[in-house]
């Protein structure tokens, strides 16, 4: 009998949501972080602009297919949206010590390594936005509207692999979300998705 009244009183705590968890269609959390380049970014300072959220680790083999040398497909698509409509904010919460962790002159040298075209890559050293915006992987997208709605959050695209020979035939999540994020048609309309399963490598908290 004990162990029945104690099961009952946990069962409801491990279907609960994660702490962390936020919903589409709900405010995106406010946040302020430096940026490798020694500026700070806050999320309500870019109300009126579509903001896309990318949590980095290139120590990862699911972040490494998207930055390859041959595709560029993280590259590409950062060229494409980022700039007066569009800004796209990479971040990196892995924890000092572990896998991704980074300094902001490492960032630096990453980003020019890498031909990165984000607008900036954001140092999140304890993991405090990570967590606040329940980033599982890296990747993990989220794309906010320009009244500050979160739009979509999940994978970059339909194809769970590291093999970077699979994003030309994907559906890119991304893509569509901010598409339909920088039309019109997103002021009284919802985006489908607004939610996948993100993939990759866990963020090192």
């Amino acid at each position: 009998m004990i162990f029945r009244i104690i099961f009952v009183a946990i069962f409801p705590i491990i279907l609960s949501a994660p702490a962390f968890a936020i919903q589409t269609g709900k405010a995106a959390p406010n946040f302020s972080l430096p940026s490798s380049d020694g500026k700070t970014y806050k999320l309500s300072d870019q109300r009126g602009k579509v903001v896309i959220l990318e949590w980095l680790n290139h120590g990862c083999p699911f972040v490494k297919k998207h930055y390859n040398e041959r595709h560029k497909n993280m590259q590409k698509l950062q060229k494409k949206y980022t700039g007066k409509e569009v800004v796209w904010l990479s971040i990196i919460s892995s924890a000092e010590g572990k896998q991704g962790y980074s300094t902001p002159a490492k960032a630096n040298a990453d980003r020019k390594d890498k031909g990165a075209k984000s607008t900036a890559i954001l140092i999140d050293k304890f993991g405090k936005v990570g967590k606040m915006y329940d980033a599982k992987t890296t990747p993990h997208m989220f794309v906010i509207n320009p009244k500050g709605m979160l739009v979509y959050q999940g994978a970059i695209d339909n194809k769970p692999s590291a093999d970077p020979e699979d994003i030309p035939g994907a559906t890119n999540y991304v893509t569509m979300a901010l598409d339909w994020a920088i039309s019109p048609a997103s002021a009284k309309d919802s985006f489908s998705p607004a939610s996948t399963k993100p993939y990759g490598c866990s963020v090192k908290y």
